[in-house]
């Protein structure tokens, strides 16, 4: 077996030039084989209030040039641990939200037929559905982990069924989550009613909420979440707009008193012990970001998933323990 191909060499090439590949790492066409794909999907013609997440795929990989080969915080080098790429990116209609819910799962599909593992970078939450009737096809109802600061199973939006804030409720209907192991992280802010959490439990959802973190810990949260999980196989799906604007401004639907960056990768870190089927970062919109903040804090969250798929595939050959 051949080594994997890495990032490039920063001793040889400064990390300011070159191809802007997420991390600079290989493109898919430059190896014969791949574990771990991450792919863009400049969409955001679901989105209902700030545009711009169409962006987003760009501006985290131009955010992540600084990433580096091993992850102490996880004690792995998640590039020689697996064979990781970037698959460029999903062309979606920016006219049409069917016909671009369909590439986008016909895409994936596609890539996931190539690779293990897909971590996905928005773009906005509409491009969850499909992915999830994706992952769906290949493992069935799978368990979905949100972190978002909204619920995102709200119904119909101008009548619209499809948009940034329907997706889990259509994944629901449609069967594609486990109703008995999902979970909300990290939620907050006002609602229409108290309708709303009603409906969302119904669903199958339960919430660690933006409050929860702050009153009982970090810890205490990673407790609820994890036992929620159980040994399902997740898929992870992470609106930027979890944060608190002050660690993540760019992005189209901000919501005061957010988790920070920290905690957020402190509870990605915990999921070492789950088997994440996929994943998605999402509503990063680069006209509202200052100094790349937000792009680094989702490339730093990608970074994270990454190196949880290729410890995962390195010790289980990306099979269920």
């Amino acid at each position: 077996m051949t080594d994997n191909i890495g990032p490039v060499d920063a001793s040889a090439n400064p990390r300011y030039s070159g191809i802007a590949t997420f991390a600079r790492l290989p493109r898919i066409e430059d190896v014969a084989s791949a574990d771990i794909a991450i792919v863009g999907v400049p969409f955001d013609a679901g989105v209902s209030y700030r545009p711009g997440a169409r962006f987003g795929p760009s501006h985290v990989r131009e955010s992540s040039r600084l990433l580096r080969p091993y992850n102490p915080a996880q004690d792995v080098s998640p590039f020689s641990a697996a064979q990781v790429v970037d698959a460029g990116d999903i062309p979606a209609n920016p006219f049409d939200i069917d016909a671009a819910v369909e590439e986008i799962e016909s895409a994936a599909l596609d890539l996931g037929g190539r690779v293990q593992r897909i971590v996905t970078v928005g773009g906005d939450h509409t491009i969850a559905l499909p992915l999830l009737r994706a992952v769906a096809k290949q493992h069935g109802p799978v368990a979905v982990l949100h972190f978002d600061a909204h619920l995102d199973t709200w119904d119909t939006y101008f009548g619209a069924p499809v948009t940034h804030g329907t997706p889990f409720r259509r994944a629901s209907e449609e069967g594609l989550i486990d109703l008995t192991a999902s979970c909300h992280v990290g939620t907050r802010g006002p609602l229409y009613s108290k309708q709303d959490l009603e409906d969302d439990e119904r669903l199958g959802f339960s919430i660690v909420s933006s409050v929860d973190i702050e009153t009982q810990g970090v810890e205490a949260a990673i407790d609820r979440m994890l036992r929620r999980l159980g040994d399902r196989p997740v898929y992870v799906s992470i609106d930027i707009d979890v944060l608190d604007p002050a660690h993540a401004p760019g992005t189209g639907t901000p919501e005061a008193g957010g988790m920070t960056s920290r905690e957020l990768l402190r509870m990605l870190r915990s999921l070492s012990v789950c088997d994440i089927v996929g994943a998605d970062v999402v509503e990063v919109s680069p006209a509202y970001d200052h100094a790349q903040v937000t792009g680094i804090a989702a490339s730093h969250v990608v970074y994270e998933l990454v190196t949880l798929m290729a410890a995962r595939i390195a010790t289980h050959g990306g099979a269920r323990a």
